[in-house]
């Protein structure tokens, strides 16, 4: 089921999330309706708090952008719980999008390379090192699970003159074509 993704301004976006349990009702169904829902936005990931759920989930699936960074090829994950618990010195500045902030997107400064532990769908223990794109993706969904969003790593002037555009997504002044929950 493809499911609306909240948008910029709705206190969800806001909140820390909480840690989730194997017995999580219905969570095979879940991660079902957060992979149709990503694919149907045509983004390469999602976050539980932009399908209006306050828990420490996220989907990723950067295979669709490989082309150009062969680090994603097959990068297909589900995380449970998720702990970047290791991030390199190195810091690399690209443009990002989210389908939480439809129409905006800005330069952001990421690490190149982390290590993450998470549980996969299976609540198995995983550990891994990530890299170039995927590392990008992988910390602006578990930036979303921090109760912070993309936005909050531009500079004080980029946010400025994206404001209009903001309070434009907060009015639900916008189109888009997947479905969204404006604040409205």
């Amino acid at each position: 089921m493809i499911l609306p993704i909240y948008t910029y301004g709705q206190t969800v976006l806001r909140k820390e999330t909480e840690m989730i349990r194997q017995d999580y009702p219905n969570l095979k169904k879940l991660i079902d309706d957060m992979f149709e829902t990503m694919y149907h936005a045509e983004g390469v990931g999602l976050a539980a708090p932009q399908i209006g759920l306050s828990i420490r989930l996220l989907v990723i699936d950067a295979d669709p952008v490989s082309q150009s960074y062969p680090e994603c090829k097959d990068f297909k994950r589900v995380m449970i719980n998720p702990e970047i618990t290791e991030c390199s010195q190195e810091v690399i500045s690209m443009e990002e999008g989210c389908l939480s902030f439809p129409g905006i997107h800005e330069k952001v400064s990421r690490a190149a390379k982390i290590h993450v532990k998470y549980k996969d769908e299976n609540f198995n223990e995983q550990e891994e090192e990530v890299e170039g794109f995927a590392a990008r993706v992988v910390q602006h969904e578990c930036q979303h699970l921090e109760g912070e969003v993309f936005i909050d790593d531009i500079s004080p002037i980029r946010r400025q003159l994206n404001k209009s555009k903001l309070n434009n997504i907060i009015k639900g002044n916008i189109s888009c074509s997947y479905k969204i929950k404006p604040v409205r």
